[in-house]
């Protein structure tokens, strides 16, 4: 049987991880073993027409993605996790391939479209003072002020060119996680947290993005650095100074007032209040021992009551439609270009992508999957 050229591995292994599929469940699936799979990946074996044929249906990519090698890599200070420090390799290796063929997507989507302009300045800090700064500089960049709440802080990621999306099926393991691109990548773990959470993780992310360009992150310093500029951006120190209760014990009431204005939790509130110095180390663990005790830990009071509902993604939906429009053929024809299955990108996209309709296939449109 005539051999085809040896399949470009690191776009098996990509399409692979961004499943979480392991070596096993793949060659499981072709009737293959782990080894065999291995082999291709590191470039050691050829595959024929019916191997390279079944691996494309399987992994929802066509055979000339997995023939073709992969134009950019990822590198590693270009990637920000939040989540938790413990979780295994196989969820980052899943995000950052996913990550990826979202990135090289958006990139041929864009031959098409006129997205926003990208406008992440670059602000390097590590000081608090800096950070301070850093937040006060992004928001005035970004035309919101200093002074009062941001609206939507879904708009102002979306707005300064970022692609925002959600991975629903790895929320127990990352809260959210960016890609420093030429277009940005925001991904979040899941639309059913509460808003403030939602937006602090876009500023945590605003953070790595302004401050860490070029730089590695993870660790407890870079984590920090970011925390602290999510607390500045939403609530900027001038207003902090005016309006956070002051009082020899704390005044619950005024800080959930607090809450609803600045779409803050409050035990975020309460740090920021500790930051500057506005709670003494005292009043700081007792208050975060009172929400312990009340069983607001985590869930706090207007977080799942609808008073304070979650932001959606535009911009991404908003270009998907727009495709229908600009290319013959809509998603369908883009995807095919990038090599993608219309279940690949749902799954990178986080978004329901329609079936086409078969009333409409004349012969003229061009399918998502052939």
């Amino acid at each position: 049987m005539e051999l085809k050229p040896k399949i470009a591995g690191e776009q098996l292994r990509l399409a692979r991880l961004a499943h979480g599929f392991s070596l096993e469940e793949v060659g499981g699936r072709i009737g293959a073993t782990r080894q065999f799979i291995h082999q291709l990946e590191t470039g050691s074996r050829s595959a024929s027409d019916e191997t390279v044929d079944a691996l494309a249906d399987v992994l929802g990519v066509t055979p000339a993605f997995l023939s073709e090698p992969i134009p950019s890599t990822v590198r590693p200070e270009q990637c920000h996790f939040r989540g938790h420090i413990t979780r295994p390799a196989s969820v980052t290796s899943q995000v950052l391939a996913r990550g990826t063929l979202l990135d090289k997507f958006v990139a041929v989507m864009e031959r098409h479209l006129d997205l926003p302009d990208v406008s992440f300045p670059d602000i390097p800090a590590t000081t608090a003072e800096e950070i301070e700064q850093a937040a006060e500089e992004a928001r005035r960049h970004w035309g919101l002020g200093t002074t009062g709440p941001i609206t939507s802080m879904m708009r102002v990621v979306e707005n300064a060119g970022a692609i925002v999306t959600y991975f629903g099926d790895l929320s127990d393991r990352i809260d959210a996680f960016s890609m420093d691109r030429r277009r940005p990548i925001i991904v979040r773990s899941s639309l059913k947290e509460s808003l403030c959470r939602q937006r602090f993780d876009f500023a945590h992310e605003c953070g790595h993005l302004i401050m860490h360009r070029g730089l590695q992150t993870g660790d407890r310093a870079t984590e920090d650095q970011a925390h602290r500029f999510a607390s500045a951006f939403l609530f900027p120190r001038g207003a902090v100074l005016r309006e956070f209760p002051r009082s020899s014990s704390i005044n619950w009431r005024a800080l959930y007032d607090l809450k609803l204005r600045w779409k803050m939790s409050v035990r975020a509130l309460i740090r920021r209040g500790h930051d500057l110095k506005l709670l003494t180390p005292a009043q700081y663990r007792t208050a975060n021992i009172h929400l312990v005790k009340v069983g607001q830990a985590k869930v706090e009071k207007y977080d799942d009551d609808g008073t304070l509902p979650v932001e959606q993604p535009e911009l991404l939906a908003s270009a998907l439609g727009a495709l229908d429009e600009a290319v013959y053929g809509g998603v369908g024809a883009v995807a095919d270009e990038v090599g993608l299955s219309r279940p690949m990108l749902e799954l990178i996209t986080g978004m329901a992508i329609p079936e086409p309709d078969p009333a409409l296939d004349d012969g003229k449109v061009v399918r998502l999957r052939r």
